[in-house]
Order: C-alpha cells, then structure tokens, then sequence
C-alpha cells in the first residue's frame, strides 16, 4: 500500500513573501490580459511542409541502428540520403 502524501499549502505570510519576491524580478513579471487573450494553445507536433507522406518501409535492421547511432534527428538524416540518391541518379524526373 502507498503512503498517502501530504500537501503542505504555504501560510498566507509565507505566500505573499514569495509573490512579492516573484514581482520584484522584472524578468518575471505576470503577463497582462490582452497577452492571456492572445495566447492559443498548442497540441501535438508542430506543423510540418505539408510535402511529407507518411508510409510503412521495410528497412534492414543494422541500416536502422546504423542511422539511429548518430542521435536525434536520424529520420531526416536518412530522408537528406535518399534525396542526395533520387538527386544524384536523376529519379524522379
């Protein structure tokens, strides 16, 4: 069984001590409600080109690996061969 956690909420001394530290930096400063109102939510992946199509490859395993060593971004590595292929041997034309 868990043990339940509780919550210690700060004592209204304590809480205006910490806004009042909170506005006094004046790279923090609370933003206005023309700001709040422009403000729109952002949900899922940012948006692409539009040129991309999603579809299912059947690539070989250490192919894989191979590009997935060189870290974040190993799609878009392997998209740029590909191109430099199609580019190279005049595909697509």
């Amino acid at each position: 069984m868990k043990a339940k956690r509780k919550i210690i909420y700060p004592t209204p001394e304590e809480d205006a001590a910490i806004t009042a530290a909170a506005l006094s930096d004046p790279d923090a400063q609370p933003l206005t409600d023309e700001q709040l109102a422009q403000m729109r939510p952002l949900r899922g992946r940012p948006l692409g080109s539009g040129k991309k199509v999603h579809m299912t490859l059947r690539v070989d395993a250490d192919v894989i690996e191979a590009f997935k060593t060189t870290g974040t971004g190993w799609q878009t590595r392997m998209n740029d061969v590909l191109r430099k292929y199609v580019k190279k041997n005049h595909l697509g034309q």
